[in-house]
């Protein structure tokens, strides 16, 4: 505890006898000052005991004293000291009553005790109460330390919330609670989201105090709760918050920092030992879609759990103003120097913390692996990191404004394809899959495109490629510009054939033409086109084209 006015009177070489004040002596002495200035304000910071003889002052005046007396009081001055047998044989009567007016703590100091005594009594306390702090911050250290290493995260967050004597929530890097401390504190640690979200905007490190209100309704608002970004990358990976019912003290503080050191080494892997475990995801990777599922196997161990036995999917995503320069599966899993990291990649930077956060919080496996321009993610089918992803991008495309095709450009936005359910010796099959799906994605001016859903689709809406209406126009130009010359209507007449099976009766009622007409118009079909008919190949373009231009 901090020096007090009471302290300093119950100090039995010091002396003091008190004036006035005597239920305000329970105020923390932040120092002990003599000044013998009439007006010694100016340099008074608040929270002093002002010692005083009267040598410049007309103490016997109750007007003077009681000016004076209030504008010390206004300033913050705690406590006055007045020596008697110096200037005054006793204490002036007006300046007794100017104290008691003003409720400031008047102490009378006799002649035998220096003033000099009472600033080296308030040091000496403020110095032990300072020792207490540090030793008692240090035990908490020592012990927050022990808690970590014995019982992770769960444990040091308890041991800080008894160090604080209040409570204690870690989130991860979307601002969702991961562990509280104690259990009852989950729900204050919930409403504090948007706080920890807006923190992580702010680069780290990064703090800030929140709460402190004192509501009826909502008595956790009483809580004044600090929020501490955690990690030394740019972007926080995780948060600190720590409720208490006032400011913390040193010792406090001390616990609060110790806290925060030690939930840093263990949310965030150090920059070494994280572009080693990239090696390590990478490879990985490439054995997969290398074929090679027991050397993959081998080489994980135990570090991915069951994720490379059990069904999974493969996501594959880009920058929608970018294109990646690795087109193919052995291309996207080369060794191309680690993470490129910076801003261009702050979508897939995005989507990698869903991912990983999604799996931390669910217990689950994943393997997130950037590469370039691209993020490659490897998770459960049916797990919390594909849902999180997936959930991710909706939100995106529900932000967007009407999808149209990219041709390119500098937009900074996320495109995403995710391939089917699928297993270890599958996996380039599955690779490919999301990327056929990141293009169709690409094209369609979409955020997430699933593989499956193009399997159970149909094929039509790929007709929409600006290349394939081009093979269209090209292939139906002669017919079209016979047709215009008013000679017969040959396209319409080709549509009706091949849409009936090449069943001349049905196909020519269709076009309310005899059979007859219909033959010869085929016939200068197949003349025109230098193609024939009978070639299924030929017949599977045509209608295709139809198709594709259909609208036109």
């Amino acid at each position: 505890m901090p020096p007090t006015l009471a302290s300093l009177v119950h100090h039995s070489a010091l002396k003091l006898t008190v004036r006035a004040g005597e239920d305000r002596l329970d105020v923390p002495v932040r120092w002990a000052h003599v000044s013998e200035l009439a007006d010694p304000v100016p340099y008074m910071e608040g929270g002093e005991l002002l010692l005083i003889t009267a040598l410049k002052l007309d103490a016997e005046d109750p007007e003077v004293m009681h000016r004076y007396v209030k504008r010390l009081a206004g300033a913050g001055v705690i406590g006055l000291g007045f020596a008697v047998g110096v200037n005054y044989d006793d204490v002036p009567e007006a300046l007794v009553n100017a104290a008691r007016k003003e409720g400031l703590p008047l102490l009378e100091v006799p002649r035998r005790t220096p003033f000099l005594a009472i600033s080296k009594a308030v040091s000496a306390a403020i110095a032990a109460d300072q020792y207490r702090a540090v030793t008692a911050g240090f035990a908490a250290q020592r012990e927050l330390t022990r808690r970590a290493l014995a019982d992770g995260p769960e444990g040091l967050l308890a041991a800080l919330a008894a160090q604080v004597d209040g409570w204690a929530a870690l989130y991860d890097a979307s601002g969702a609670v991961v562990a509280t401390a104690p259990e009852w504190a989950g729900r204050r640690a919930a409403r504090l989201t948007a706080d920890v979200q807006r923190l992580r905007e702010r680069p780290a490190p990064a703090s800030s105090v929140v709460g402190g209100g004192h509501s009826p309704e909502q008595p956790e608002n009483a809580d004044r709760v600090e929020l501490h970004s955690l990690g030394t990358s740019r972007r926080p990976r995780s948060a600190l918050a720590v409720g208490t019912a006032a400011a913390p003290g040193t010792a406090e503080r001390y616990a609060v920092h110790s806290a925060i050191a030690l939930l840093t080494l263990t949310t965030e892997r150090s920059r070494s030992l994280h572009e080693a475990g990239l090696r390590i995801d990478r490879a990985v990777l490439r054995m997969l879609l290398a074929g090679e599922p027991d050397h993959a196997r081998t080489v994980a161990g135990d570090l991915y759990g069951g994720l490379l036995d059990a069904p999974f999917r493969i996501i594959v995503a880009e920058s929608a103003g970018t294109r990646a320069r690795n087109g193919t599966a052995a291309q996207a899993t080369g060794d191309q120097g680690g993470d490129t990291g910076g801003d261009p990649l702050g979508a897939l930077d995005a989507l990698a913390e869903a991912a990983e956060s999604a799996a931390a919080r669910a217990g689950e496996a994943v393997l997130v692996v950037p590469e370039g321009e691209r993020l490659v993610v490897l998770a459960t089918d049916g797990g919390a990191a594909v849902a999180a992803c997936v959930e991710h991008a909706s939100a995106l495309e529900a932000g967007r404004p009407a999808p149209e095709p990219r041709t390119g450009g500098d937009e900074e936005s996320l495109v995403v394809g995710l391939s089917a359910p699928s297993g270890p010796i599958a996996a380039t099959t599955a690779y490919k899959q999301a990327e056929q799906a990141l293009s169709v994605a690409r094209r369609r001016g979409r955020v997430c495109v699933e593989h499956e859903h193009l399997a159970a689709g149909s094929v039509l809406p790929l007709l929409a490629d600006d290349a394939v209406r081009a093979f269209a126009d090209g292939l139906l130009r002669a017919l079209r510009d016979h047709d215009a010359t008013g000679r017969g209507d040959l396209v319409a007449s080709l549509r009706a054939w091949l849409s009936r099976h090449g069943q001349w009766d049905a196909a020519a009622a269709d076009l309310g033409v005899h059979r007859h007409t219909l033959r010869y118009r085929m016939r200068r079909v197949e003349e025109i086109l230098g193609r024939s008919l009978d070639d299924p190949d030929v017949r599977m373009e045509l209608w295709l084209a139809l198709k594709a231009t259909a609208s036109e």
